[in-house]
């Protein structure tokens, strides 16, 4: 196969060989040493979250919290400080609208999707 490459304006002419790739299958077993037992059902523990709240965009700790339950609040305005690998994450409020609770704690280490403050 030919091409035309240009690298910094420069036109170059490239043949270039294509092989096909062999597909090699694996190994046929017949039967197997596995039960027909069905495995035991898990719980997933994930915590829900009102569709007002503000969520952590990633894991880590609480380093500052900026506003107070009550307090009006714009959008925009930084509600709170996550701290994650050293790196300070500002969080900010997606509307405007009254803070309604905070669910964390200065300190208190998160997950990613957590919610960390309700607006109404």
């Amino acid at each position: 196969m030919k091409l035309n490459v240009t690298v910094n304006g420069i036109t170059y002419n490239v043949e270039v060989e294509v092989e096909e790739e062999q597909r090699q299958l694996g190994p046929i077993i017949i039967g197997s040493a596995r039960t027909n037992t069905p495995a035991a059902p898990t719980t997933a523990s994930i915590q829900g979250v009102a569709a007002n709240a503000v969520v952590a965009p990633l894991a880590g700790s609480v380093f500052k919290i900026l506003v107070a339950e009550g307090d009006t609040i714009e959008a925009g305005q930084v509600l709170l400080v996550l701290e994650a690998m050293k790196m300070e994450t500002e969080i900010t409020a997606p509307s405007a609208g009254v803070v309604g609770a905070i669910n964390v704690k200065e300190g208190e280490a998160v997950q990613g999707g957590q919610s960390l403050i309700e607006i109404d």
